[in-house]
């Protein structure tokens, strides 16, 4: 059956039919799926729920995988359990490494409240993430939505003048950023270097759809040649701009859906729900390989 696509924005992000998520993928079907992020940005694939062999199987079609934050949880002296067989397998959910609602007080469910701030998957290091896929398996009764926002609509409707502006800035981004934001500062030294900081140009063009976007988002800190204050009112203003409600979809989740979004070039949040009723995503997330020597060129990025 052949790849279809209906959109699910005026924008951006599409549904897309015609794949069995849990056979493998001839090459032709993951040209399609390539092909349809490029345009679309995110697609969302409705069925059955998947096994963690099934999902993982799935996200390995489409490159090396991506550890992500597990590098921190992993540092020397600190590593945390994780309730999957696989460490690249991402525990999106409130329950603790034995499978029980986490209590209101532990990291866990920190990481929910920080997985509530617009973000790209994994900014923060060289090589950034490439395609994130997010799985639903249990849902709360109500809420929990995950909202996302383009960021190459965002760059086009920038008027020039601020286009020309930030095109040569660069930025920093930080694993630990936004979890510092909201309060959460316990972190060993070990955890705190295991991610070093990764600079990037705050403007990009998108190798898939050769379309320019902006990158930015909770992970973003500071920008080269700014003094603090002016480089978070400007990342505020356009993160603002980026995520206006008009230019936001807004996913309600059904158990067995597996969305797919590409973090070069999209942002997103998820949203509140009881944190005492069980939910239960899975994400597995792949390396955008040529990002670990793109933009190197540029004497900016020299030391990144």
């Amino acid at each position: 059956m052949k790849l279809h696509f209906e959109p699910l924005h005026p924008d951006f992000g599409a549904v897309a039919t015609g794949l069995d998520l849990r056979q493998p993928l001839t090459p032709e079907q993951v040209r399609a799926v390539d092909d349809g992020m490029n345009t679309h940005g995110l697609l969302l694939c409705r069925g059955p729920v998947l096994s963690p062999d099934q999902q993982m199987a799935f996200t390995r079609s489409f490159g090396p995988l991506d550890l992500g934050f597990r590098r921190v949880k992993n540092a020397p002296g600190s590593a945390q359990p994780h309730r999957f067989e696989y460490d690249e397998l991402a525990d999106i959910s409130n329950l603790d490494s034995s499978g029980q609602v986490a209590a209101r007080n532990s990291r866990k469910i920190v990481s929910n409240i920080a997985n509530q701030m617009w973000h790209a998957d994994s900014s923060f290091q060289r090589p950034r993430a490439k395609y994130s896929m997010l799985h639903a398996v249990t849902l709360p009764s109500s809420g929990g939505a995950t909202e996302f926002a383009d960021e190459r609509n965002a760059y086009d409707r920038l008027d020039k003048a601020t286009q020309a502006r930030l095109a040569p800035l660069v930025a920093e981004h930080f694993a630990l950023h936004s979890r510092l934001a909201l309060g959460d500062t316990d972190y060993t030294e070990a955890q705190m270097a295991a991610i070093p900081p990764a600079r990037w140009p705050l403007v990009q063009t998108h190798s898939g759809s050769g379309r320019k976007h902006l990158y930015i988002g909770a992970h973003t800190r500071a920008i080269d040649g700014m003094v603090v204050a002016e480089a978070r009112m400007l990342l505020w203003d356009l993160l603002e701009h980026t995520t206006h409600p008009d230019r936001v979809y807004s996913h309600a989740w059904q158990i067995g859906d597996l969305l797919i979004w590409d973090n070069r070039c999209m942002l997103h949040r998820g949203r509140a729900y009881d944190l005492g009723e069980r939910r239960e995503l899975r994400r597995s997330t792949t390396l955008d390989a040529e990002s670990e020597h793109r933009f190197l060129p540029e004497e900016a990025l020299q030391t990144a």
